[in-house]
């Protein structure tokens, strides 16, 4: 049987380890892992095969998409797996030059679902909930005297492409005119590109997770945050399986059915005090705490690889509930910040430092340091202590 030979791009992301894992232990598929450094986290994972540097698609489109294409030549590359926005985007806007598969939809579809100012103008057509919200093409076009505050100010795009390069863009929440004049001084995208302004819904944010193959439904799976960087609201450190929310899952499929959905997504909302669940953003891409779902029995990047052959594949309806993932640096970061913050009680730090070292003997697993597979956990704690 000849292997399926897949290029894990973006090496230094978690999701790219647990893609490579996943991939990697399949006796189908070759792993080949990459990013734009000498080394890389997935790269240093025993499910690669080896690992390559590449040029950065931050900072040189052309060179990129180019060493792509050799590359792909090279070693008979079947499947490239990007899993951030800025290498999926730019593999999708060359796809007529990448002679691979590339488990996404087409660019159009991609772009109505991320750009932000479309996808909300998608939801009031499907009957989704959403914050207020107010459409403007650049900043010049804004008229700051009929903003009532706090204001959330939301560009369109988490990346706009500039000159052969990608520029990072920010939500910002404003409480008021001083605080709008400072963003719009020192976010110039804002006066060329467009962006929204929404109302603030008091809340939490909550997401699920989903892959769709070809505008037919897979797999939905959801987990909550137990700890956070930084300790108010950040990335996922200690995340836990749970149920999909019946509302959230119903407003997703209305979205992602209206478009004949086809690739993984991650469906953020901010459910209000009342319990309802306004959509914030869909991200196109494999998430950070990807490995949460293929420990629970939700294996995405598998998903991913056989629907891009076309199998029939079987839905997934069950998974493992109460399955716990830690970051186990995050999490010290996390602890670090909790004592640091003055606003934490001594008390609530006393509890913090308890939680950290009270082992969780079962139905929890570590994200990145696995006695399977060491080697990516002793390259992180490398770079962490920073040693080169």
């Amino acid at each position: 049987m000849e292997k399926k030979v897949v290029l894990v791009l973006d090496a230094n992301q978690r999701s790219a380890l647990a893609s490579t894992r996943s991939l990697g232990s399949r006796p189908d598929t070759t792993v080949i892992t990459c990013d734009c450094t000498s080394e890389a986290l997935a790269g240093n994972s025993t499910y690669s095969s080896f690992y390559l540097s590449c040029p950065d698609p931050k900072h040189d489109v052309d060179d990129f998409v180019l060493w792509i294409i050799e590359t792909i030549e090279k070693y008979n590359i079947t499947c490239l797996f990007p899993v951030t926005e800025i290498s999926s985007r730019t593999l999708l806007a060359h796809r007529e030059k990448i002679k691979c598969q590339l488990p996404f939809a087409s660019l159009e579809t991609v772009v109505s679902i991320s750009n932000k100012n479309e996808l909300m103008k998608l939801a009031e057509l499907n009957n989704v909930p959403i914050p207020a919200t107010s459409y403007y093409d650049n900043a010049h076009s804004l008229d700051i005297n009929t903003l009532e505050y706090p204001i959330v100010i939301k560009p369109s795009l988490s990346r706009v492409y500039v000159e052969n390069k990608w520029i990072e863009t920010k939500v910002h929440v404003v409480q008021n005119s001083a605080q709008l004049s400072h963003v719009l001084s020192h976010s110039h995208y804002l006066f060329t590109s467009p962006f929204m302004t929404q109302e603030f819904i008091e809340g939490h944010g909550a997401g699920i997770f989903t892959y769709y193959q070809h505008g037919s439904v897979k797999a939905f799976f959801a987990h909550k945050r137990l700890r956070e960087k930084p300790p108010r609201g950040g990335v996922s450190v200690l995340s836990e399986s749970t149920e999909v929310d019946e509302k959230m899952r119903d407003f997703a499929s209305r979205i992602l059915n209206s478009v004949n959905w086809h690739g993984a997504a991650m469906i953020e909302y901010r459910v209000a005090r009342d319990g309802t669940p306004h959509l914030m953003e869909i991200n196109t891409r494999l998430w950070g705490s990807l490995q949460l779902a293929i420990d629970a029995g939700v294996d995405f990047p598998s998903l991913l690889l056989d629907g891009e052959d076309g199998k029939e594949l079987t839905p997934i309806t069950n998974y493992k509930k109460r399955i716990q993932l830690r970051w186990l640096l995050g999490d010290l970061d996390n602890l670090y910040l909790t004592l640091k913050d003055p606003v934490f009680s001594p008390n609530e730090k006393l509890k913090r430092v308890l939680q950290f070292f009270t082992p969780k003997i079962f139905n929890r697993k570590h994200e990145v340091n696995r006695l399977s597979d060491l080697k990516p956990f002793l390259y992180e704690l490398k770079k962490y202590v920073g040693i080169s």
